[in-house]
């Protein structure tokens, strides 16, 4: 049986993902304001290539369009915070939820062979940060939830815009050992089949982020350096 050859990656898919990673991981900074002419610049495409990823990257949440301003990056903000992780918490704690149900034997050794490559970067550091996509420990709880409409609205929805807040402010510091403790713990209630107890222990531990990174937003060294973003972006 022969299989269809994958799609080819085009030029503008390769500015689009690129773009993105850029922007979740804060090298293209949340408020900025986003120019056509200097993005086709920087990133060698032409202006029309430009103008579609950032039509893309406004579905994905993390661009929006203003009147009389153009295309901005989002800010990242406590009341944003709120209301994004209020939505994660109800729609991954069913994910999690659901993959005691439904994830299979071999998804679940993945997952728990993904955590001890995690632990060896965890170990003595203060840093947990996950790739987009299968490398990411919440990505694949979702993905083993095997129900196709909240894949769509976790990973087409706000993943990326949670990627921003979790990169960006959540990924470092004194939580990163504990956020992999909770990680673990809601491994094994997984594997143990137990629903009930996941989709608390995933409740619980993305209402200990939303504090980690709110309590990172109030702080004065955060709150001056939004300021001064938001200030260049004017």
């Amino acid at each position: 049986m022969t299989h269809a050859p994958a799609p080819a990656i085009t030029a503008a898919d390769k500015t689009f993902y690129t773009l993105r990673t850029d922007i979740v991981e804060g090298r293209i900074a949340a408020s900025s304001k986003l120019s056509e002419a200097e993005l086709s610049t920087k990133y060698g495409v032409s202006r029309a290539v430009i103008r579609e990823a950032i039509s893309r990257l406004v579905s994905c949440h993390i661009v929006e369009r203003k009147a009389n301003i153009g295309a901005r990056v989002v800010a990242l903000t406590p009341e944003g915070l709120i209301e994004l992780y209020q939505v994660r918490e109800s729609l991954e704690g069913m994910a999690a939820r659901l993959a005691a149900q439904n994830m299979t034997p071999a998804q679940i050794a993945e997952l728990n062979t993904l955590l001890e490559q995690h632990a060896a970067s965890v170990k003595d550091s203060q840093l947990y940060y996950q790739e987009a996509g299968d490398v990411d420990f919440h990505y694949r709880i979702i993905i083993g939830s095997h129900n196709s409409q909240l894949i769509t609205l976790l990973t087409e929805g706000i993943y990326h815009l949670v990627r921003m807040y979790r990169v960006q402010l959540g990924m470092a510091g004194p939580r990163v050992t504990t956020a992999f403790a909770e990680h673990q713990h809601i491994a094994q209630a997984i594997a143990n089949r137990d629903a009930e107890l996941a989709e608390m222990l995933m409740r619980r531990h993305i209402t200990y982020s939303r504090q980690n990174i709110e309590h990172k937003l109030h702080s004065p060294s955060t709150k001056l350096s939004l300021h001064n973003i938001n200030k260049e972006s004017l």
